[in-house]
């Protein structure tokens, strides 16, 4: 860490306990939870009853897949003293001060596949998110003015959504809160029914986060042409040209895990 000026991860991530949703969740929706895999080390999947959750999960395919490549046996190696200590908020830290990192905003692993199965029940969707940033608050207790929480929040309820935005914010300490991009119900952002969501964010002066990721059941913009780029694009404008219309023009966002050359390139009109 450098002495005069400090560093900033906008998009760090851990890799949370395959048994998060099981003991965070609430207890009467732990039976229709998902666990994470630990077939490998640092396996992100998520599972439910011996099916897979939101991605490709256990399968033959899906296991070769993986372990192409001539990174897979070192990683195994390298990753494997992290796992026995259960990822924990000190072996982040000492993962940030090794690249000199200061302060970081925290997202999920294999929490980005949580909330991405078609048609998934809104209370089931409110409660997995709350589990998974109860969870996360402890997690970045250890160093809250290093760790800094990005609040999981539901995209199948837009009223879920609010109440735990707030409650991440006001209750938890979070500056901010995040959704995959992924389109729900047929709803872009721009759509009047998120409406409620765009101005409690402002109201309470904190950012989206809008963050991608492989392998979700829901449908991807530009999929087709390599998914995260298009999504980036549309999600840039989609959130923030209703947000200015709909009076909240002070509104802020976040587009990660994503590039963006394509700004300098985009006719304008």
């Amino acid at each position: 860490m450098h002495e005069s000026f400090k560093v900033l991860d906008s998009d760090i991530h851990i890799i949370e306990p395959p048994d998060l949703w099981q003991r965070y969740i609430d207890p009467t929706f732990r039976d229709r939870s998902p666990h994470g895999l630990t077939e490998d080390v640092g396996d992100l999947r998520l599972a439910h009853a011996g099916k897979p959750w939101g991605r490709v999960a256990g399968t033959d395919a899906d296991r070769n897949r993986r372990r192409q490549g001539h990174n897979y046996a070192l990683n195994q190696q390298r990753w494997k003293p992290f796992e026995e200590r259960g990822w924990t908020s000190k072996v982040q830290l000492e993962a940030m001060d090794i690249e000199g990192i200061d302060v970081a905003v925290v997202y999920p692993s294999r929490g980005l596949f949580a909330l991405t199965v078609p048609d998934m029940d809104p209370p089931l969707a409110a409660a997995m998110a709350r589990a998974y940033n109860d969870w996360l608050h402890e997690f970045c207790q250890e160093n809250p003015e290093r760790l800094i929480g990005a609040g999981m929040i539901s995209p199948f309820d837009v009223n879920d959504a609010v109440v735990e935005a707030r409650r991440c914010v006001r209750e938890l300490g979070f500056r901010g809160v995040f959704l995959r991009p992924n389109e729900v119900n047929g709803r872009n952002w721009h759509d009047p029914y998120y409406e409620p969501l765009w101005a409690a964010l402002e109201e309470m002066e904190v950012p989206l986060g809008f963050h991608e990721g492989s392998g979700s059941l829901l449908r991807q913009a530009g999929e087709q042409f390599g998914g995260a780029s298009w999504s980036a694009i549309r999600d840039c404008a989609s959130p923030s040209s209703k947000a200015t219309a709909a009076g909240c023009p002070s509104s802020s966002g976040a587009w990660t895990s994503t590039r963006s050359g394509w700004a300098t390139s985009t006719p304008r009109s």
